[in-house]
Formats: C-alpha cells, structure tokens, sequence
C-alpha cells in the first residue's frame, strides 16, 4: 500500500499527489519547505520547525495557506493516516500555479503538501566510522542573493556542493562562504570540538539556523561545554579533537576527515558520542504525541 500524502487540504494516494507543471515551485524553486521527524510516535521540535517555515515564507513574501494552529493538525494527520511511528515529515509551500513569466502575482494559491514516510540518510555504519568530508570549490550564496537563512526550494548551491563531493569519492562537501571562512555542509551544520570548547559557525556565516543545531548547542551546555558561535576556517577543522554534522535527517552524525586528513584519532569521538545519546533521548522525551492513546 502506498503513502497518503497531504495536498490542498485533502489526504490523497501518492499516485494520485501532483501538481501542475505550472507551479512556480517547479518552474523557479519559488517556495519553502521543512523537514522533521517523529521518533516513536512523537514530533520532535514541531513548533520550531513550523516557526521557521512561516519565517521563510515571509522572508520570500509568500503566505502559507494556512494557520498554524491548521498546518499543526494537517502534519499529526498525515503521520497518522500513514500509521507511521519513525518517520520523516516533508512540508512544501510553494508559490502555486501561475504562468510561465517570473512575476508571482500571476500565481493566486499557493501550493501545499505534505509528505511522511521514511528516511535513512547514512547507514549506521557511517556513524560508527565517521564521514569523509571535502572542502568544495562552491561557495555560499550571499545574503543578498538567495539568503542561506531562508530553506527555500532553490537549494541548486547545495546539489552543486553535493555533486562535487560526491565526483571527489566523498560522503560530504564542506562549503566556504565569500570571506574563505566555514559555512556549512551541503545539507547539515558543522561543529567542532577543541577540549572543553562546542565550536559551530555563526548564522551571519552563511548557516541555516538548524533546528538540530540549536538542540545540540543546548546539550552542549548541558553537558558542561562551553558553547561559541564563532567564525571557522578549515585549519580549525583539521586541529580539531572531533567534528560532527547536525540535521533532521543526519541527526548528528561525526565527521572524521576533511581532506584526506584524520581529524583528532580519525575516529568518532567520545564528546559526538555523549551529544547524540542525549539527543536520541531528548527526542524521544520531548516529541509531541501524535496519537490519542499515548
């Protein structure tokens, strides 16, 4: 049996999910998305991640067709309509149908769906042994180009980055922004660890304000770290005693080369070890029920 997916307010077979090839969400990448998951029949960080999709929208002037208190409801039902319990839950707005011109006041409704299924981004065995990740020729768009801060459906920066790393024999592409210094990877937030000290670049770096990173720089303090948004440069990676990648769908995964060089024992440190049990825990304890009887 197929997937139900979410699509203008109605749950629909996937075979029967699609939209014209006049969406602007197709035509131009003219739209927002947002990814979460649920962990044993719980939404982690549901709110969070609604926030920033409104953000986004109104950062590209679009307006979500509906409330948030509505959109909540339309994501616990399509989790529950897939009688999924570990999932992965997509959110896509897009600018709707318009014409083949560029002007979004041509497009009337804006487009929404909503899909859950699953998702493994890496096999377990890469979170036993680590990443290779390499620096990538791509830089990160400028703010006043296609702003990192905003998870639009333009994420060509990103498949540019991923396909360079994948012709270089890599797991990952880490991508520079305009100065040389670190932004991020092509689909995760990068952190460092040197002793006592959780190092991650600033948003103003060119970083998307990751859900999963600012769950993870709260455990960090938790655990006794002392946390800093700071500027990066590769150096700093290749010195460092571990390094690790953050996302809905990584969740935290170590990176344990750049380059071809080891970083600190060229092995999954003990820090990215203790960071994610207490996330698998948190999530776990945190998520917000999705059906009635838990």
């Amino acid at each position: 049996m197929g997937l139900l997916i979410y699509l203008n307010g109605k749950l629909v077979p996937e075979e029967q999910a699609k939209i014209s090839v006049f969406d602007h969400g197709l035509l131009y990448g003219d739209g927002v998305f947002e990814g979460l998951r649920s962990y044993q029949g719980r939404i982690f960080c549901l709110e969070e991640h609604l926030q920033r999709l409104y953000w986004s929208a109104h950062g590209i002037m679009l307006e979500v067709p509906l409330s948030r208190q509505a959109l909540r409801q339309a994501v616990m039902e399509t989790v529950k309509a897939n009688k999924l319990k570990d999932s992965y839950i997509r959110i896509v707005v897009t600018r709707g149908v318009g014409d083949l011109g560029l002007d979004p006041r041509k497009c009337p409704r804006p487009t929404i769906f909503i899909i859950a299924s699953k998702i493994q981004l890496y096999p377990e065995s890469y979170y036993e042994k680590g990443l290779k990740v390499v620096t990538v020729a791509t830089r990160r768009n400028l703010h006043e180009s296609v702003n990192p801060a905003i998870k639009s459906l333009n994420y060509l920066n990103n498949i540019l980055a991923k396909i360079e790393a994948n012709h270089a024999g890599a797991d990952e592409g880490l991508i520079l922004n305009h100065a040389g210094y670190v932004s991020e990877c092509t689909g995760e937030n990068i952190f460092v660890v040197h002793g006592q000290v959780l190092a991650t670049p600033p948003v103003h770096a060119g970083v998307l304000a990751g859900v999963t990173r600012k769950v993870v720089m709260e455990l960090g303090r938790s655990l006794g770290l002392e946390v800093r948004e700071q500027n990066l440069t590769r150096h700093d990676i290749y010195v460092a005693d571990e390094c690790f990648l953050t996302g809905t769908a990584a969740e935290i995964i170590p990176a344990t080369s750049l380059d071809g060089r080891p970083i600190g024992t060229g092995r999954p440190g003990p820090t990215t070890g203790r960071i994610r049990q207490a996330f698998k825990e948190k999530a776990i304890r945190e998520g917000i029920p999705v059906y009635e009887t838990e």
